[in-house]
């Protein structure tokens, strides 16, 4: 078997996630959070588009994670991003941090927009 070492830039990967937080490079971190080559901030939810939209042109898919369960994000959230020339998938948050950890990995051009379960 190959291993390979992962690098990674300014996007970190989740360490993990329980109730109302995410685990981000060892510390953890309370509410809504967005990951993605600019870094890890927090995330207003889905009526924070225009955090959202200062990622056009440094990620090609954007996942949004909307906590336990799947959920529809607003409709005219989504027209906004693909606009911007960015893929949207909505996923619960935990397969949200799963593909996201897999894709950024892989060296894409990812971000996570994600809600706490």
């Amino acid at each position: 078997m190959r291993l390979n070492e992962i690098t990674y830039t300014d996007a970190e990967p989740v360490d993990g996630y329980g109730p109302g937080f995410f685990r981000i490079g060892g510390k953890a971190v309370d509410g809504p959070l967005l990951l993605s080559p600019q870094g890890t901030k927090a995330w207003g939810g889905m009526a924070d588009s225009e955090t959202l939209l200062a990622l056009k042109g440094d990620i090609d898919v954007l996942f949004v994670g909307t906590g336990n369960d799947t959920r529809h994000i607003p409709g005219e959230l989504r027209s906004e991003l693909e606009e911007a020339g960015m893929g949207v998938e909505v996923m619960n948050s935990p397969s949200a941090c799963r593909t996201y950890n897999v894709l950024l990995s892989e060296g894409r051009r990812v971000a996570l927009a994600v809600l706490p379960v």
